[in-house]
């Protein structure tokens, strides 16, 4: 079959400050068409410039400076100018990109916005683009596509507005789809949702689709062919079943073995030592050599060939010479130390009395949290589930008395913080109780250096020696003291969220709310900034509260998990338990949409809906229920009586 487009030996740099930099080296692939390929790498692999230099997108620092892209019997890399590109954008190949949220424009409608994209590809007017148009909604799963025609993208929620880029896209009509991070930092049941979408789309319109993506779940679930980047380079391409079953080259090793559903309880996580490649200098041998536990001393010298592990199944490394020792490819991280038993320990550091917040009045008042109960235990980690929008940030934010409660009570090592507090004592709880946000880089003053911002705690408390206590905090996470004059800027992605972890470990506290802090990372750097925190929790005796959509790492690193569905506490169990016996039609649900590292389990896996309006509450009305020992359900008596029969409680 040949290739819809094909890419030879490309080489694509970048100038800044008049440096170069050579992002891309010499990478060669073909794409079928009709099918899924998936692209994989960590942050600065170069997977986005890959696929952008496929439309002509690379800015104006970029160039491409040797090799070809050929599609339709043309080099696109001969394209100078936006008049030449633009037959080819949109109408042949289409971009969905991360964010939807900078995709599209706020002051225009989405109606419009996907107009725009029909009159200029298909052509089509009046009556007709305003049909199509509406068509284009219902395939995304936009439901009353008439009323959301006329509405703005602030008006739709996070996976609503992907929808819309993915309709805004289809409606270009294209041959290839590319498909940037489409599901990053969205909800598993979302995500799941959207997969869905963009594999029937594909079959409907006979799309060639390409992902780029650092979850495997995603690539699992989506693709036909997988191709594994790092440093610019393509490093292993084989089928998706191939891959997984039989990995070869050492990082395709290290992403796998990263996942937390291949981590045993209570153990670290594997995490990929060291750092990407400075792409400033030049890499002789395997890029990956200096952070391979298994490299070669001939990895350092030469870069390896793509040789051949089976029909379709290529891995660049060294290892797969024949003259090569062999290595059995690794299943398993190596065993770590067990974590302290919180059990050990039951007394409540946090408890939590029928919490009720509410924002607004009158008619326009939304019920935040809704009588929510619950303890945190001493060197627990205290899992908080569930979608965006169910409450989540907002509860932790109220534990920290950010927000005011509207009703019910906290109290902190027994004594009660809801409500006022002196100067004195609201000074102890600042120490005592802090955050790690989700995005590390909107949580931190980029126009601030480190030190000044990991100290800022320390000066509204009156600490002394506040120097060392910033360099003690560095080190302790894993940075070096002299990091200290960098501006957050200056950092990747995993650095930054251990700058944050940083400003909350330097006020000794005893007590953390982690919201969302692994979801806008790497699957390797997640794995560093959870065993860091498993760490701190070791060796300080800290609690967490741990939010998250992201059940697969909470299964990992929590003693005890809720379900919140719109303010409503629905579940809490035992982590083990509320894997193996979920009661709650939402829990159940959350749990089907959880990614799996395994192609055939992943794309047979059912997904569940869940449906509120299943509950008949008019005349039976629920209450929180502890059903079996320490496993409590948001249920009224019918549902009971049904779970109990169900689990033969």
């Amino acid at each position: 079959m040949n290739p819809i487009i094909s890419v030879k030996n490309l080489n694509i740099s970048f100038t800044l400050r008049g440096e170069r930099t050579r992002v891309i080296r010499d990478v060669s692939l073909d794409v079928l068409p009709g099918e899924n390929l998936a692209i994989v790498g960590e942050s600065g692999s170069g997977k986005s410039v890959f696929c952008k230099a496929m439309m002509g997108l690379l800015d104006a620092n970029g160039q491409i400076d040797s090799g070809e892209i050929i599609y339709n019997n043309q080099d696109l890399t001969k394209l100078r100018t936006e008049k030449e590109w633009l037959p080819l954008r949109g109408s042949h190949i289409a971009i969905v990109m991360q964010d939807p949220m900078t995709s599209l424009n706020p002051l225009l409608t989405i109606g419009s916005q996907i107009l725009e994209a029909i009159k200029l590809h298909q052509n089509l007017k009046g009556p007709q683009a305003y049909e199509a148009a509406l068509s284009y909604l219902q395939d995304v799963g936009i439901q009353d596509p008439k009323k959301r025609f006329r509405q703005y993208p602030h008006e739709f929620s996070g996976g609503m507005r992907q929808r819309v880029v993915i309709a805004i896209a289809i409606a270009c009509r294209p041959k290839i789809l590319l498909c940037d991070e489409p599901t990053t930092a969205i909800d598993v049941t979302i995500q799941a949702q959207i997969l869905s979408l963009l594999k029937d789309l594909k079959n409907k319109y006979n799309l060639t689709t390409i992902y780029i993506t650092h979850d495997l779940g995603v690539v699992a679930n989506v693709a036909d062919r997988i191709a594994v980047m790092y440093a610019g380079d393509f490093v292993e391409i084989g089928p998706c079943e191939e891959v997984f079953k039989n990995p070869s080259h050492p990082y395709t090793w290290a992403l796998l073995l990263s996942m937390p559903q291949l981590a045993k309880k209570g153990e670290n996580i594997y995490s990929i030592e060291g750092s990407p490649p400075n792409m400033k200098n030049s890499l002789p041998g395997d890029a990956f050599a200096p952070r391979n536990r298994y490299a070669l001393k001939y990895d350092f010298v030469a870069r390896p060939p793509l040789l051949q592990v089976s029909p379709g199944h290529f891995a660049r490394t060294w290892l797969l010479d024949p003259r090569a020792p062999h290595i059995p490819t690794p299943t398993h991280a190596p065993a770590q130390a067990l974590q302290a038993d919180f059990a050990s320990d039951k007394t409540p550091i946090l408890e939590v009395k029928n919490l009720t917040i509410t924002f607004g009045k009158g008619k326009k008042q939304l019920i935040a949290v809704n009588d929510v109960s619950f303890n945190i235990l001493k060197g627990e980690t205290f899992g908080i589930a569930g979608e965006s929008g169910s409450g989540k940030t907002t509860l932790g934010r109220a534990l920290l008395r950010i927000y005011s409660p509207s009703s019910g009570e906290i109290y902190f090592k027994g004594k009660k913080i809801s409500g006022k507090l002196s100067k004195h004592d609201d000074l102890l709880l600042t120490r005592a109780m802090q955050m790690i946000f989700q995005d590390p880089m909107s949580s931190l003053n980029e126009r601030a250096k480190v030190a000044s911002i990991v100290a800022e705690g320390l000066h509204n408390i009156g600490s002394p020696d506040i120097k060392s206590k910033v360099h003690s905090a560095l080190q302790e996470v894993g940075l070096r003291a002299d990091f200290a004059d960098r501006f957050p800027h200056e950092f990747s992605g995993g650095q930054r969220q251990r700058v944050g972890i940083a400003r909350a470990m330097v006020m000794a506290p005893e007590f953390i709310v982690a919201d969302e802090p692994i979801s806008a990372l790497d699957v390797s750097i997640r794995a560093q900034v959870l065993n860091l925190m498993s760490r701190l929790q070791r060796e300080r005796g800290l609690s967490y509260l741990f939010i998250s959509h992201d059940l697969s790492v909470m299964r990992h690193i929590c003693n005890r998990i809720a379900a919140l569905y719109r303010g409503v506490m629905v579940e809490l169990a035992d982590t083990e338990t509320l894997f193996e016996r979920p009661m709650h039609p939402y829990t159940r649900s959350l749990l089907s949409a959880i990614p799996h590292p395994d192609p055939l389990l992943e794309k047979n896996k059912v997904l569940i809906t869940y449906d509120p309006s299943l509950h008949q509450y008019s005349n039976d009305p629920p209450s929180f229920r502890e059903l079996e020992k320490n496993h409590f359900v948001h249920c009224n008596d019918q549902e009971e009586k049904a779970i109990r029969e169900l689990y033969k409680i």
